[in-house]
């Protein structure tokens, strides 16, 4: 991989996007569990982007990447593709910035995303999973070219943006051992890996992927960029075919493990975040608990945990819950 990290993103990049986001993102809460503590045999503290707006971390990357629009994009519009959580922050961030937004969305996103991006003011296109891909749809919807394209995550100022949450929770609690992240396309990791080499050289970063959609992992150990397209898992948010050209690079090089958790662990530590914590978090927000609660992951000393949103449609919740 000849590429030149530097020209990828940087950790000046995540202080810019700290400066652009103040007074505009939610500072999001870190919390503890000591029963979990007892249990784990560590101090696991939870950084907890499910209270940020939109209930998720990707408000911060699309804010970073929008606000630096000009003028002129700005007066053009702009399109995204997401399965929820990137269709929601970029309909917010149009919303208050005033700029017209176009959501390509699947069919199969969950309907609380669904409705709050249309609640958002975006014109939302879905589309079938199983007949096209995202892409084609939104090159469709913006066959003049008019619109700026808001990668979900292989965006440079997207990554940067995501890096705050890390660089916000290292402020916080400074002694970390461990960093674990959850990885879809690897946005969200990439900014907490850059983030947390920066700040903790030592601290070990371990990316963490459902096994049914394990594409970032088999990348990360080969060396080759795999993909899975539409893969079946219950974490929607990590539904993603592959990481990008920009999360890639980025994942391999700052990255220290990726590790996969079944369904079972994933839907286990969504129940354990709610009767435990008192907290809603969606499957792909509790990858970090999954690992840990499993064993997939074996740590000790202080262990940051991203949890990357609280999204999810109240049936699968409560399905979830009764299991």
């Amino acid at each position: 991989m000849s590429m030149n990290f530097e020209e990828l993103v940087t950790a000046e990049d995540i202080k810019g996007a700290m400066q652009r986001l103040k007074g505009v993102v939610n500072k999001t809460p870190v919390m503890t569990c000591s029963t979990l503590n007892e249990q784990l045999g560590a101090n696991i503290y939870f950084k907890c982007e499910n209270f940020q707006k939109v209930g998720a971390f990707k408000f911060r990357g699309a804010y970073n990447a929008i606000s630096q629009l000009s003028n002129i994009q700005k007066r053009n519009g702009m399109i995204a593709y997401s399965s929820g959580n990137h269709a929601q922050a970029v309909a917010l961030v149009g919303k208050i910035l005033n700029i017209s937004t176009t959501i390509v969305m699947p069919n199969n996103a969950p309907q609380i995303k669904l409705k709050a991006t249309r609640g958002y003011g975006a014109k939302v296109v879905i589309f079938d999973p199983e007949e096209t891909t995202r892409e084609q749809i939104a090159e469709i919807e913006n066959k003049d070219g008019l619109l700026s394209l808001i990668k979900p995550f292989d965006n440079k100022d997207v990554i940067a943006g995501q890096g705050t949450v890390t660089m916000e929770f290292v402020h916080e609690v400074s002694n970390l051992d461990f960093m674990l992240a959850p990885c879809g396309g690897g946005g969200l990791l990439s900014g907490t890996a850059i983030a947390t080499k920066s700040l903790l050289p030592n601290c070990k970063v371990i990316g963490i992927e459902p096994k049914m959609a394990d594409d970032a992992t088999r990348s990360f150990y080969s060396g080759k960029l795999c993909s899975n397209p539409n893969p079946a898992t219950i974490a929607d948010g990590t539904r993603t075919t592959s990481m990008g050209d920009i999360t890639f690079p980025i994942v391999r090089e700052y990255v220290d493990e990726m590790k996969t958790v079944s369904e079972q662990a994933i839907m286990e530590a969504v129940r354990y975040f709610y009767y435990r914590m008192k907290m809603v978090v969606e499957p792909s927000g509790a990858l970090g608990l999954a690992a840990l609660i499993s064993g997939a992951v074996k740590v000790s000393g202080n262990v940051g945990v991203i949890v990357s949103g609280g999204n999810i449609d109240g049936d699968v919740m409560s399905d979830i819950l009764s299991g």
